[in-house]
């Protein structure tokens, strides 16, 4: 992996329904080595290299991060937001965030009726250092959306920022790019506003209509202290998912991307995320139904500004969809 293609990506701003300034940093790097590279109504990055066997296969990987929009402003300039997406109020307290506009503040709450533990999105808000609300709306304005701010932090072989859901898997494709050769045209599709519902690529896929969907996005793990039972670990390879919330995969998806793993002696994990849903299904449910399956890149705290996954994960994903690609026979 290109670690200087991962930070660029991973850093950019771009929570649900803002995605274009990170659309605009995946292009840059993925139109040198694609035929054609547009943006869709929606906001959907759409990368084409062109093959001949006339079989379409389409990666699909969601631009979009969590964050919290402003719903009102009081008379002393503090912001009360709302989530976009899955955000924790109370792994949100503490954190600094930040605007489009480069506005900076910090997240705390009302702490006058309710235990820290208590604490819902209602009593959140922001301070950005206004004393007042005309002050505080020179700065931003209602539907403005702040995301958490979070250093690019190495430790070793693992990485963690705030935006491995889901840039890791938009860098890890974006990498592929550079070297991939297939007989079946190649769509990399990166998505916008799956953390709000899976939105963008069902939309595009109808478009694409792809003979194959590959989606790929991060997993839970169980090798935290304590944590609850999981089966996948960090360091052990990307997963071919099984099961989430949103999507059971086709075992025909399933053996096709592991038989391709196998080829290339690329170790993978078998994953069943107990909650959550990705862009699979909603590609799944396309038309009139998609093959559509998922690589997951396994990561330990997910929706909070330090996501972790490992460095030989990440490299093996790459591998992974190179390996895919290079297949001439896909699943029915």
């Amino acid at each position: 992996m290109d670690m200087q293609l991962m930070q660029d990506i991973v850093s950019v701003y771009g929570p649900s329904g803002r995605e274009q300034a990170a659309s605009d940093v995946i292009k840059a790097y993925v139109e040198p080595y694609c035929d054609e590279v547009y943006n869709d109504v929606l906001g959907n990055l759409i990368a084409v290299k062109k093959g001949t066997s006339g079989k379409k296969i389409m990666f699909s990987a969601h631009m979009d991060q969590i964050g919290l929009i402003v719903l009102d402003i009081d008379e002393k300039g503090f912001l009360y937001v709302a989530p976009v997406g899955g955000v924790s109020p109370m792994l949100s307290v503490g954190h600094e965030v930040m605007f489009q506009n480069g506005t900076r503040g910090v997240v705390s709450y009302e702490n006058k009726t309710k235990k820290f533990t208590e604490i819902t999105m209602m009593e959140v808000f922001l301070d950005i250092g206004s004393s007042t609300k005309e002050e505080a709306e020179e700065k931003v304005s209602i539907g403005d959306i702040a995301v958490f701010v979070s250093n690019f932090v190495m430790m070793g072989k693992k990485v963690a920022h705030r935006t491995q859901d889901d840039r890791i898997a938009c860098a890890i494709v974006a990498e592929a790019l550079k070297t991939m050769k297939s007989e079946h045209d190649i769509y990399a599709v990166f998505t916008v506003q799956e953390e709000v519902g899976t939105r963008g690529a069902g939309p595009a896929a109808y478009v694409i209509e792809p003979d194959l969907n590959i989606s790929l996005d991060v997993c839970s793990v169980g090798d935290t202290p304590e944590s609850v039972r999981e089966h996948v670990k960090l360091g052990c390879g990307p997963t071919v998912k099984a099961k989430d919330s949103s999507v059971i995969v086709p075992m025909s998806v399933r053996e096709f991307i592991k038989n391709a793993a196998k080829k290339n002696n690329i170790a993978v994990q078998d994953e069943v995320l107990r909650a959550g849903g990705t862009d699979t299904g909603a590609v799944q449910r396309t038309r009139g139904g998609i093959l559509s399956g998922c690589i997951s890149i396994p990561c330990r705290y997910i929706h909070t500004p330090v996501e972790t996954v490992d460095m030989d994960d990440v490299d093996a994903a790459v591998k992974l969809v190179i390996a895919c690609v290079e297949e001439s026979e896909l699943p029915k």
